[in-house]
């Protein structure tokens, strides 16, 4: 029988493309390109379909779970959606716990795929109110918690795949990788695998400035720090603010044709403040969801 594709098999291989009119020509004129990974391209919509997949993946390899069980995950949206997506193809009860002040797009998303949603209060304390709710239900027994925050198959993801595949899409020419900062499993994962084939690539990531609030962008309190996060793998800091993030994620629309989400957006406003500095440097920067996921916010209005 000829062996057919699945879903899962469009997980990766995304877009790599340059952007033609926001860098401008002052950043053009000192020899940088500025090129955008487009993984809203991913089935489920997000960079997260890489480590959804790699972490369900991973706990079935080691005879963690089996189809049929109840998979639990604390989430802002992106990596909910893919779990779901990931947990239908494969069989599993998906339960996702989300603070109530994020977009009505991933609620939706999340019960389209058939996963069951517990909204948090955000006043209560939003991600870290979610993620403890988790621990809890894991202890009684509600099912298995993936914990993105803490999982080295998150980080996996990107240095199996996206990494090299930013390798391979620049010819080994990238001198800059730039990342929005959340669970922080993109930056570990490609930055990891990026300067294991070139140390002196340098890795950026967007984090929100003081009083942002930033749907992907976190700066978590120490007690919540992603244990698959170790500062002294990223170079350097850009501090972005949810105006600044707003503004470019109708620009990328508007001027590059490039529909994306506020935290994409960030990463853009980092990677031109790098480009403003270096010369001659390829840079890219992770478009890790599309804009679509935050029509109900009015950002694009």
């Amino acid at each position: 029988m000829k062996k057919y594709s699945t879903i899962e098999d469009t997980i990766g291989s995304t877009p790599l493309v340059r952007l033609q009119r926001i860098p401008g020509s002052a950043i053009e004129a000192r020899g940088n390109v500025v090129l955008a990974k487009l993984e809203g391209n991913n089935p489920a919509g997000s960079v997260k379909d890489r480590a959804a997949h790699s972490m369900i993946r991973g706990a079935e390899e080691r005879g963690e779970i089996k189809p049929g069980d109840t998979l639990i995950e604390a989430t802002s949206g992106n990596t909910g959606i893919a779990l779901a997506m990931v947990a239908a193809v494969r069989g599993y009860k998906m339960t996702l716990i989300m603070p109530d002040n994020l977009s009505l797009e991933r609620r939706a998303s999340m019960t389209a795929y058939g996963a069951k949603l517990i909204l948090t209060p955000a006043k209560e304390g939003g991600m870290e109110y979610a993620r403890d709710l988790a621990t809890q239900m894991q202890k009684d027994g509600k099912g298995k918690v993936l914990d993105q925050f803490a999982n080295p198959d998150n980080t996996r993801a990107h240095i199996e795949t996206t990494g090299p595949e930013i390798w391979q899409q620049t010819d080994g020419e990238i001198t800059h990788f730039v990342s929005a900062m959340g669970t922080t499993g993109t930056i570990m994962g490609v930055g990891t695998y990026l300067r294991s084939r070139n140390p002196s690539i340098q890795v950026v990531g967007a984090q929100p400035a003081e009083g942002s609030q930033i749907p992907g962008i976190r700066k978590w309190p120490e007690a919540y720090q992603p244990k698959i996060y170790h500062p002294e793998n990223v170079d350097a800091f850009e501090l972005i603010s949810q105006t600044q993030a707003e503004d470019m994620a109708r620009r990328l629309a508007i001027e590059e044709g490039i529909f994306a989400g506020i935290s994409s957006a960030g990463a853009l406003v980092a990677a031109l403040r790098v480009a403003e500095r270096a010369n001659n440097a390829t840079i890219v920067f992770i478009v890790c969801d599309r804009g679509d996921r935050y029509m109900s916010t009015g950002v694009f209005n």
